[in-house]
């Protein structure tokens, strides 16, 4: 008996490996538009783990804590101060178009009456003693969002399930193929009560890689899925049949390559609520975030993690309100979107309309003008989102476009250009962008502009210092003095270092703005514009970090890094707070201290499939 159901099994897999090619290519884009569009999505990890505080599943799985001991959770889960429908207003009104609520996570507790065979349920086995996840979904649905749902494919507490520890599994699949079906039925079951009873409109897989997409059934499983509900979407992790890639906790530094995507990202350091992880980031980091994927063309997913009786943690309240207020004011210029100029058009985060006719430009700085290059479509006019006081005037000039942001009311968090064409917008990837002499910079009357396109000369790796007679460090310079502005020449002298022998800047997506490297590229310079909203964000830099500084004046100025898991080589994000009283008035350098040489990230940033 055992030995025909060994050759059913690897019959089944052969089966499944053919099917998986086929399925592949079947995916459609017209059920993709509502996704495409929000945007903004809303994550919530709510289970047995908020009851003490502990990371979800991988805290037993880990052998942090034996598995009896995190089941116990189970009798502290109340749910008791549980507000579906506050949570559905307080999620619409960050800006959210959609939420993925966990259903069930890698412990197997299922958050609704789950009739599946050993199925462990909230409304069976918790204090609560109700289905806690059905009045989400209905709220969710009067309220006009998609519905999403989180779906662990392992469950490590399942009797039928191979994997139980990271040091303990139960039995080999080649061992017991039979018990092995009884798992996958199992979870087809919950997947078909979650289908039927919900009409999800995305279902959010999780764990594939524990299994291969043959030994999961995976083709299987999504043609189920499919003919409960034909324009499911699907995420990435049933092991590459999904409509939408979902990179974790790294914001790329390259988009993906796939047209559909979204970031699944934390408040702090933890998906589920633990009370001592007050590593947040601020609300104006989280804004600018948004700004950032938008510009990417992809989606934010922002997870929150509801405490054991329902409540959800003040901060977190205040960054889905602080969203909310920068989404209302600039929607226009969030939903519908996609992804941006290149980089090198313009040097910052810009997204555009989905009829092109529209250009979008995220600012995280006040300062008085900016740049596009390489238009070949003349703007018609240009606004400022969200606020109809801000004066807001433009230059085009051969494909240039120089915008006059003296009298704009800056946002708080990021200020929104809108330019607005006849045409749909197109840009040249071949500009001939102004070669521009030190001499003609030096006697420029408008030293902000003369500084500018210098930092942008040095960014593109042209030494227009090169024979000039300056020096490192800004003393005895033999530099021509004629004519020249003395605004630029200081300028030029206090940060001769960033200036002298410096070479090309950082590509595209690891900084918003311009920036050089030093000759040893040991020491990166970013040039900073204006006053910043916030620190400065800095992504995909594998070195350590010695020191960070002002440039031309010494102060040792700190930095932060957020999501850099110890065991990952994705690098964490970098901020750097630089002071308002040291900032330059025409513009502020800042030198990184590198470990050694720079090295870049710039892999694509996939799943955590490990949690020590």
């Amino acid at each position: 008996m055992r030995s025909k159901l060994t050759r059913l099994f690897l019959l089944s897999l052969a089966l499944g490996t053919h099917s998986v090619h086929a399925q592949h290519k079947l995916s459609g884009n017209t059920k993709m538009e509502w996704f495409n569009n929000a945007k903004l999505g809303i994550f919530i990890h709510w289970g047995i783990y908020s009851v003490d505080g502990i990371s979800e599943s991988w805290a037993f799985f880990n052998n942090y804590i034996n598995h009896d001991n995190y089941m116990k959770q189970l009798n502290g889960f109340t749910a008791s101060q549980y507000q579906p429908a506050a949570w559905v207003q307080l999620i619409k009104n960050s800006g959210a178009k959609y939420a993925v609520i966990t259903t069930k996570h890698h412990d197997g507790v299922s958050l609704w009456n789950s009739k599946a065979e050993k199925a462990t349920t909230i409304p069976a086995n918790s204090s609560a003693h109700k289905d806690v996840l059905t009045p989400f979904v209905q709220e969710l649905k009067k309220s006009g969002l998609k519905t999403g749902l989180y779906f662990s494919l392992p469950d490590w507490s399942h009797p039928y399930y191979d994997i139980n520890t990271r040091t303990r599994k139960r039995y080999e699949l080649k061992d017991d193929p039979e018990r092995w079906q009884n798992f996958v039925t199992y979870y087809q079951a919950q997947l078909k009560e979650l289908s039927s009873q919900y009409q999800p409109d995305l279902l959010w897989f999780d764990g594939d890689w524990e299994h291969s997409s043959a030994e999961w059934r995976a083709p299987e499983t999504l043609e189920n899925l499919k003919k409960i509900n034909p324009d499911i979407i699907i995420n990435s992790r049933l092991n590459q049949h999904g409509d939408y890639e979902t990179p974790e906790q790294g914001i790329p530094v390259i988009p993906p390559q796939s047209k559909s995507w979204e970031l699944c990202y934390t408040m702090n350091d933890s998906w589920g609520y633990q009370p001592f992880d007050k590593n947040y980031k601020t609300p104006n980091m989280l804004v600018r975030t948004l700004a950032d994927v938008i510009s990417m063309g992809g989606n934010l997913l922002l997870d929150i993690g509801p405490k054991a009786d329902g409540t959800l943690p003040e901060e977190q309240v205040e960054i889905l309100k602080s969203l909310g207020r920068w989404t209302s004011k600039h929607s226009e210029a969030i939903y519908g979107t996609r992804k941006g100029l290149p980089f090198e058009n313009y040097k910052g985060k810009s997204a555009v309309s989905g009829n092109r006719k529209s250009v979008f430009l995220y600012l995280e700085e006040a300062k008085d003008f900016d740049k596009i290059y390489g238009l070949t479509t003349k703007p018609v006019y240009a606004k400022i989102v969200g606020d109809k006081t801000s004066g807001l005037t433009f230059d085009w000039n051969a494909g240039t476009v120089t915008l006059d942001l003296s009298k704009v009311n800056f946002d708080r968090d990021v200020t929104v250009v809108q330019l607005q064409f006849d045409d749909p917008v197109a840009v040249s990837n071949n500009m001939t962008k102004e070669k521009h002499s030190l001499s003609e910079l030096l006697e420029n009357k408008n030293s902000k502009q003369a500084i500018y396109t210098i930092a942008g000369e040095l960014h593109a790796g042209n030494d227009i210092f090169n024979h000039s007679g300056l020096t490192y460090d800004g003393m005895d310079m033999k530099i021509q003095t004629t004519k020249t502005n003395p605004e630029t020449l200081r300028w030029i002298s206090k940060h001769a270092e960033a200036l002298f022998e410096t070479g090309t800047g950082l590509p595209a997506g690891h900084y918003s703005g311009m920036s050089a490297l030093s000759k040893d590229r040991q020491t990166l310079y970013l040039f900073i514009e204006g006053t910043p909203t916030g620190p400065v964000a800095l992504k995909g830099i594998k070195n350590n970090i010695a020191r960070v500084r002002i440039a031309g004046e010494g102060s040792i100025i700190n930095h932060k890094i957020y999501n850099k898991l110890y065991w990952s080589q994705t690098p964490g994000i970098i901020y750097i707070d630089v002071p308002k009283e040291r900032l330059d008035k025409s513009m502020t350098v800042i030198a990184i201290l590198l470990d050694k040489p720079i090295e870049l990230y710039r892999e694509e940033v996939g799943a955590i499939e490990s949690n020590l």
